[in-house]
């Protein structure tokens, strides 16, 4: 059984889906859902699907190896961000080479960098007066959105669509398609 770790900063949707999209197909498993925000609500979501939930600091991220050495000793085959907030350590990804993957909900690279999620992804897609947005999942290198497209999926943007409008279509793309992707990833799937 493949081992998926998941990193997400805010309210876990995308963890939430991909954790019982596993609990179903029963050849991968999220073993652990990592946060670096207390309140977040992805911790609530993981432990209701009893799924084991950490918080860390910056200081445990960056300065020290207490989150790299809880991954070692974890052996995940892939860790996955849905919506995680912070740069990814370098001594992280150089430990787990091509086994970390991030979702950006836009057509990177347009978009991209930091301080570029969320509702001002969406917000910037429809000031622009774009005529289509979506998803990239990507590897992880130290810099933001720039690592390896994996795969990219499009919805159409038209000027009556508001910000919120286009955060919808992009959610439900990344429903369908993040934990395919996953599977890939993961050798456990042909074609996407």
């Amino acid at each position: 059984m493949k081992r998926i770790i998941i990193f997400a900063s805010g309210s876990g949707t995308n963890a939430e889906n991909i954790i019982k999209y596993f609990q179903e197909r029963k050849v991968a498993e999220v073993t652990h859902v990592f946060s670096n925000n207390l309140r977040a609500k992805v911790l609530k979501r993981a432990h209701n699907l009893k799924v084991k939930a950490l918080h860390f600091d910056k200081e445990s991220f960056y300065k020290t190896n207490d989150v790299l050495n809880v991954l070692k000793d974890a052996q995940p085959d892939l860790i996955v961000l849905a919506g995680f907030l912070w740069i990814f350590p370098k001594k992280i990804i150089d430990v787990f080479p091509n086994k970390v993957i991030n979702i950006h909900p836009a057509l990177l690279p347009k978009y991209g960098g930091k301080g570029m999620y969320g509702h001002h992804v969406h917000e910037a897609v429809v000031r622009n007066k774009e005529k289509e947005s979506g998803i990239t999942i990507h590897y992880v290198n130290e810099h933001y959105d720039e690592g390896a497209i994996i795969f990219q999926a499009k919805t159409a943007v038209t000027k009556d669509h508001s910000a919120e409008d286009v955060a919808n279509a992009v959610h439900q793309l990344e429903y369908k398609h993040f934990p395919v992707v996953i599977e890939k990833v993961l050798g456990l799937r042909d074609e996407m």
